[in-house]
């Protein structure tokens, strides 16, 4: 009887606490004074932002406010766009050290796991989700790893509730790795080529065969049923093809491929990208790529550097900034260090505009999403944030963060240590130990 009682508690508690929540997020909420940066037009001097039931609604100098609206004070600071991280294992990945924690993985034969749906493992009660949102990051992308082909990527908010409710978009890339051949089980850079095109081929024939296939009257492939149909929108160019890959003759060897089977690519990491930087210019393929770190990764990251992402739009590349691209640490709990990726790239040669748009829109755009997040304009998502000061400095606050309209400034780990830490008894008197 106590355990049923303690249990209806617990659900009513939930069910207050959701309406709650759906008030908040539903109320009109209207940030004034401060110098707005759409992203997607000219910066505006003390620029208004209205958001009303989760959507922006309004963005302008001389925006009417609506009657009972909550009203934020924004002078003095900077409002932006909710920033997108593009490649992370956030939600998927807890303890690196622990196998229960991490899901960004597929055990797949041969190394091809292309209907590995990654977002099907988020955790959505995940520790490090409200670390990433306290410091600016409203939306991210989970990226599977591991293997010739790791599986499909999605795009997701940091709100509460359940991965349903957290996509925007699912599948938005397929991700292969081309660059270390021992790590799918092959000898050579150029046996990762021939099976990637062995695999897309196979695709080719199967789209082409499948009555033929389900008859058990075709030859072998080297894939499975599923992970052949995973493939075919890879092949109709209708979904994004991440090759994650260093050197840069690994990156002209995925152009090439890229070429001959029409593939939308986009290059992940991308440490000597910079080589390439014409020619993926001139096909307007993405990089997304950090600019943290000039150490190489090893030997096909020999050309590494922390120009990297400025050359690459100064060449005109469409760049998205990420987090784990060889600059240091690549833990889950660092996806909310991508401002400091930004800061260094403006440091290292990359426009403030660029390095703005390259963690806001660029993304959005990149994986099919910027009718709904990465910029402030009526109807896109109320993803907002309110910096003390320019957000790639490295003492700037993310004062006010707002997610699909409600605004989110939960304690997190971090917060409790500081606390714990802050007033530390006065030891000054006691003798020291022997």
């Amino acid at each position: 009887m106590i355990s049923y009682k303690l249990s209806t508690r617990i659900a009513v508690i939930y069910v207050l606490t959701a309406m709650i929540g759906m008030r908040v997020a539903a109320q009109t909420v209207a940030i004034t004074g401060g110098k707005v940066y759409p992203v997607s037009g000219p910066p505006i001097e003390n620029g208004t932002v209205v958001i009303t039931n989760g959507k922006i609604t309004a963005v302008g100098a001389n925006v009417p406010i609506p009657a009972g609206a909550q009203r934020i004070d924004a002078t003095g600071k900077i409002v932006t766009p909710g920033f997108v991280n593009s490649s992370t294992q956030l939600g998927v990945q807890e303890v690196a050290a622990v196998n229960d924690t991490r899901d960004m993985s597929a055990r797949a034969k041969d190394n091809i796991a292309a209907a590995f749906t990654v977002w099907e493992g988020l955790n959505p009660n995940s520790v490090m989700l409200a670390p990433a949102r306290k410091e600016g990051i409203t939306s991210f992308v989970i990226i599977p790893t591991g293997g010739l082909v790791a599986g499909q990527a999605a795009l997701v908010d940091v709100v509460p509730g359940t991965t349903t409710d957290m996509i925007i978009r699912a599948p938005v890339a397929m991700v292969a790795e081309v660059g270390d051949p021992l790590s799918v089980g092959l000898s050579s850079r150029g046996e990762i080529i021939v099976k990637l095109r062995e695999l897309l081929e196979d695709t080719k024939f199967f789209q082409t065969h499948r009555d033929a296939f389900d008859r058990a009257q075709t030859r072998p492939f080297a894939a499975s049923r599923l992970d052949l149909q995973a493939m075919i929108p890879v092949i109709e160019g209708k979904l994004p093809l991440i090759i994650t890959v260093d050197r840069a003759s690994d990156i002209d060897a995925a152009m090439r491929l890229a070429r001959e089977y029409n593939v939308k690519l986009m290059i992940g990491g991308g440490a000597e990208a910079w080589m390439m930087a014409d020619k993926l210019a001139a096909a307007r393929i993405p990089v997304l790529t950090g600019a943290m770190n000039n150490i190489p990764a090893g030997f096909a990251a020999l050309g590494q550097r922390q120009e990297n992402a400025g050359l690459l739009r100064k060449a005109g590349v469409p760049v998205a900034l990420i987090g784990n691209a060889g600059g240091g640490d690549e833990e889950a709990f660092n996806v909310r260090n991508l401002k400091q990726e930004a800061g260094n790239a403006v440091s290292y040669g990359m426009t403030w505009d660029d390095a703005l748009r390259a963690v806001t829109l660029a993304p959005a755009e990149f994986f099919g999403a910027s009718d709904r997040v990465g910029s402030l304009q009526p109807g896109r998502e109320g993803n907002v944030v309110i910096w003390s000061g320019d957000p790639f400095e490295f003492t700037t606050r993310a004062e006010h963060v707002f997610v699909r309209g409600r605004e989110y400034n939960d304690k997190t780990r971090q917060d409790l240590l500081i606390e714990r830490y802050r007033n530390l008894p006065n030891t000054h008197n006691n003798p020291p130990m022997e």
